[in-house]
């Protein structure tokens, strides 16, 4: 199964907007692959999610919702390898947890991650380009 880490910012569009590409796209790997996750990505998510500016999207209760869904089915990751090479931490963690989980896609709108693909061996790829991949 395609192994594949969604960014914060990415996984936020999914949940606002579930018919856009990057719903699209995560609602088709969340079926057909499977979605890392470690601890300091869900951390950040829902640090995000709890934002008030978000509940004229989507409720508190459904966000909080959605987030014990992505963690329980997503495989939850080990980060044993630490990844300095992003000026954000944030990348960071997203490049470590790639790694440290053996994904092939790393999917994203941060331009500070796009532009170090392939990573590894990782690709990254915006939404748009990961929704035209056969998966």
């Amino acid at each position: 199964m395609t192994r594949v880490v969604f960014d914060t910012n990415v996984i936020v569009s999914a949940v606002l907007f579930n018919n856009s590409v990057p719903g699209q796209v995560f609602i088709r790997a969340l079926d057909h692959g499977t979605i890392l996750v470690s601890e300091a990505l869900a951390r950040e998510l829902a640090d995000v999610l709890d934002r008030d500016k978000f509940d004229r999207y989507v409720s508190r209760e459904d966000r909080d919702e959605f987030l014990a869904s992505l963690i329980r089915e997503s495989a939850m990751t080990e980060i044993k390898e630490s990844i300095h090479i992003c000026r954000d931490p944030e990348d960071n963690r997203v490049l470590e947890l790639a790694v440290n989980g053996n994904a092939e896609f790393i999917v994203t709108g941060d331009t500070d991650l796009l532009v170090l693909n392939p990573f590894r061996g990782i690709r990254i790829l915006t939404p748009a380009e990961f929704h035209r991949l056969p998966i």
